[in-house]
């Protein structure tokens, strides 16, 4: 015997997904206008992630000076000093051996030139000079030609290098101002906000700055594995300039995709150019092999169980962010998706029928009158 649908039921169905989409248009609506504000202030949103990323590193050894009596004003100088010359010293690592072998090094590239011109003229290309010498041509008269986009691309060129260095030391004075004041942040967020915000907002802060922290932990973890294979690989090879090479590609692991591409090319020319073009395949293979293992397993693994994300979800939200921002989406997806689990978790934990309230929440407390479970002692005046 056949049943008929229930014609107020059917309604009652239409209408609950009505509202549901309803609501979620308005929710989407409400993020795309939230990103299109965060795109039109850009300028200022960037050196405050950066210095934000920056502060998670340097921010544990600014609360031990401060909870063993030094000035908070201090303890944010003299991390900020320290970080710098951290900075300055791994550039160092970088440029002083390769200025020493500036000499070497140019002959190595003129000889890679000559050898790769030789090697076009033999078989199966058989290119010979005259080919050569025209095809320089040709790229000669196309440069005549397109100097005025050239002269733009270089002044966009030198715009950014500004912007970047704008940028670079915005974020430091701001790492500076989030090491000496960031610990008094919660207490006065609780204090801005009204009703149950005042318990909410600093609890969900708190965990996404232990968030954050886990992040540019394990990314510097996969920075220095990356360098320590690399490293092995090319001191196996024979390739000279190890260690730059070494310290280039911790720091290129903090840039997506570019710092990783900058990193190899360069050390597969530095292997052309003094071990011969066989070395540079062989390191090219030992870059790709653990560029590879990096991106699609350990970096995945590491950062899942750094942030409580499944590897899957990381691979797929750096892919998502590369498409929709490039190497800046790249960057940010991790952190984006950790801050959207914490979210999650925290609003799936005060919709449970047995959620404690507001004023019985055992983190709450902690949250605003402690917000770094090391800092026991009072802050000196």
């Amino acid at each position: 015997m056949s049943r008929s649908l229930s014609a107020a039921k059917a309604n009652a169905a239409l209408t609950t997904a009505a509202w549901a989409t309803a609501k979620l248009l308005v929710v989407l609506v409400g993020i795309w206008i939230l990103l299109r504000m965060l795109n039109a202030s850009w300028s200022v949103v960037w050196p405050v992630v950066i210095a934000l990323l920056l502060t998670t590193l340097t921010e544990p050894l600014s609360r031990w000076l401060r909870n063993h009596g030094w000035p908070a004003v201090l303890a944010a100088t003299v991390t900020t000093i320290l970080a710098l010359l951290v900075v300055v010293g791994a550039l160092v690592l970088i440029v002083v051996p390769v200025a020493s072998q500036a000499e070497e090094l140019a002959s190595g590239v003129t000889e890679g030139i000559d050898q790769a011109r030789e090697w076009a003229a033999g078989p199966p290309l058989n290119i010979g000079d005259d080919q050569i010498t025209q095809g320089i041509d040709a790229g000669i008269a196309q440069v005549q030609e397109r100097v005025s986009d050239i002269i733009s691309v270089t002044l966009t060129g030198v715009g950014t290098i500004v912007n970047g260095v704008v940028t670079a030391v915005l974020a430091v004075f701001l790492m500076f101002f989030f090491l000496k004041d960031g610990h008094r942040f919660l207490p006065w967020l609780s204090q801005q906000m009204p009703g149950r915000l005042a318990v909410d907002v600093p609890i969900v802060a708190t965990r996404t700055w232990n968030m954050l922290g886990s992040f540019v932990r394990s990314q510097a973890f996969v920075g220095a594995l990356d360098a320590i294979c690399i490293g092995i690989g090319l001191w196996a090879v024979g390739v000279p300039l190890v260690l730059p090479l070494a310290v280039l590609t911790f720091l290129g692991a903090f840039i997506p995709i570019v710092g990783a591409l900058f990193a190899g090319f360069v050390a597969v020319l530095i292997a052309l150019v003094f071990n011969g073009f066989t070395a540079a395949l062989i390191v090219l293979g030992i870059i790709l092999a653990v560029q590879q293992l990096e991106g699609n397993i350990f970096q995945p693994m590491i950062q899942s169980r750094g942030l409580g994300l499944h590897a899957a979800v990381v691979l797929l939200a750096v892919t998502l962010g590369g498409s929709l921002m490039g190497i800046v989406g790249s960057l940010l997806a991790v952190p984006v998706a950790g801050m959207v689990a914490v979210l999650w978790v925290y609003l799936r934990e005060q919709l449970a029928e047995d959620a404690p309230e507001p004023e019985e929440h055992p983190e709450a407390e902690d949250a605003v009158s402690d917000p770094y479970a090391e800092d026991t002692q009072p802050e000196p005046s």
